[in-house]
């Protein structure tokens, strides 16, 4: 411990707390405007304590060397979390909208990890204000409000290199400027942009100003939380609207790094990027063959969603169906058109193993990433060359350069160690008191951020019904999830803490 820098880790929790108030008070206008006057104490109130709380922690703690170590970068990216998750508590809290602190830590933290898995039973009864702030967690979390920090670091005579590197979603943190600072200014430009390009498009294709803002920073950030109990399948009646989610829902899951060179012009790099082709085939193909299940296949036993009385209307729902769930799943937002679990066991069985699959790196899903199964795919090849040829020196090579052998270990040793957790907490969760089936599906859908599950944590279902022991071990996967697994778990071994 005492090689740690605590006052420079302490500084940079209340600087993150501070920023999670002011966040907290962008609420209280919506309160005012739906005469939630009984919200707006509660938000206001949430708001001074957790900035309070910020300040005393940045100005009773002055570091006297403002070198960041990764040990430091690890712990105030984790502690960082903790830190959003208690203090985003407290609007449920001192409002009444959730008043049980588990319920309320499960909702907070499935916000700001971007999972969307929600405890609500009864989403359009909460205020209007507080349904704001729940969609609120989604965008801070979405691309981090570590990078956000980082942005201003310089201000504090910090650097931040290895915060972005012990925060930024995927096995690698590409970037877009030589200076750590103006990379994370490039990446929330970008982020604020696309939030209020599909705002604006949500509004002119029908749905209220309200509804449109908290569903663009949901989909932005690949979080899911809706503001309506049927969540988009609300909009069933208005194609226009799910197609402009799925529109954002996928360039969300792609690299942010790409986003920004497509928007720079520079279209060639997005072509040539291998993961993206994968990325784009692979929704393509999967959604195709969804699409036929539902029209051809489908199980007479089981009801579906898809109905409509001519030809084409009905292979139109059924695509735009297909290809929303499929998005919606690979890039872990989780927003629902329809009940996956309905069209047959065979399409189920699809949905279940796209909860493995994972957005892109350096995007703001969740899930294991395209990349990193390109790179594990690509070395099992290599081994079968090596079986014949096992003095041959033959490199993994993506995009069209060779991966160093110890980036091949590190991402199979994430992947190792991702199906350990997920078996060994579907056994926890089935000691816990849920189904097999369900204790599948809670695990895949907390571990991969995504939201919607199996069993009885479908699309049409919640997380409402789980014990309390349950949502707690839910919520701790759906961190360690967000945090990339190693970010986390490494603060639990030995030699993290010992003296350097």
């Amino acid at each position: 411990m005492e090689n740690l820098n605590l006052k420079l880790i302490f500084r940079f929790l209340g600087i993150t707390a501070v920023l999670n108030g002011f966040f907290m008070w962008l609420a209280i206008p919506f309160s005012f405007y739906f005469e939630e006057t009984d919200v707006v104490l509660g938000i206001l109130n949430s708001g001074i304590i957790t900035i309070s709380l910020g300040l005393l922690l940045y100005f009773f703690n002055k570091p006297t060397n403002n070198n960041l170590l990764k040990k430091e970068g690890y712990l105030i990216v984790t502690l960082g979390w903790v830190t959003l998750t208690l203090t985003g508590m407290l609007p449920y809290l001192l409002t009444g909208s959730i008043p049980s602190i588990p319920n309320a830590l499960f909702e907070t933290i499935s916000g700001y990890s971007t999972t969307g898995s929600s405890i609500l039973t009864d989403i359009e009864s909460m205020p209007k204000g507080i349904l704001f702030w729940r969609s609120a967690t989604h965008w801070i979390g979405g691309m981090g409000i570590i990078v956000l920090t980082i942005a201003i670091l310089p201000l504090l005579g910090i650097g931040g290199m290895q915060l972005f590197l012990a925060e930024a979603p995927g096995p690698s943190a590409d970037k877009l400027h030589p200076r750590i600072t103006d990379t994370a200014k490039r990446l929330w430009l970008i982020y604020v942009g696309l939030t209020i390009a599909q705002f604006l498009l949500l509004k002119v294709a029908g749905m209220t100003w309200y509804d449109a803002i908290n569903h663009a920073m949901a989909t932005v950030s690949t979080g899911g939380f809706s503001t309506k109990n049927a969540s988009v399948a609300y909009w069933n009646g208005m194609p226009l609207i799910q197609y402009i989610i799925i529109l954002f829902m996928f360039i969300a899951g792609t690299n942010f790094v790409l986003t920004y060179f497509a928007l720079k012009g520079k279209f060639k790099k997005v072509i040539q990027s291998e993961e993206f082709k994968y990325y784009g085939l692979g929704i393509f193909l999967v959604t195709t063959l969804v699409t036929l299940s539902i029209i051809f296949f489908q199980d007479d036993t089981l009801k579906t969603s898809i109905e409509h009385p001519m030809v084409f209307g009905r292979v139109e729902s059924s695509f735009r169906h297909a290809l929303f769930s499929v998005i919606s799943v690979v890039t872990t937002t989780g927003f629902v058109t329809a009940d996956f679990t309905m069209w047959s066991y065979f399409v189920t069985a699809i949905f279940f193993a796209l909860f493995f699959v994972g957005g892109s790196a350096g995007s703001t899903s969740g899930g294991v990433k395209v990349v990193r199964h390109i790179v594990m795919l690509k070395n099992s090849f290599l081994e079968f060359k090596k079986s014949l040829h096992p003095n041959a020196i033959i490199p993994v090579r993506y995009d069209g350069k060779a991966v160093k052998q110890t980036i091949v270990f590190n991402i199979i040793s994430f992947f190792i160690l991702y199906m350990l957790i997920f078996i060994v907490g579907t056994v926890v969760l089935a000691m816990l008191g849920l189904d097999i089936k369900s204790a599948l599906g809670a695990c895949a859908s907390s571990l991969g951020n995504i939201g919607p599950a199996i069993g009885s944590v479908s699309p049409v279902d919640n997380f409402s019904h789980l014990s309390t022991g349950a949502k707690l071990f839910c919520s701790f996967l759906m961190l360690i999830g967000r945090l990339e697994l190693f970010t986390v778990l490494i603060l639990f071994t030995p030699f993290f803490w010992k003296k350097n």
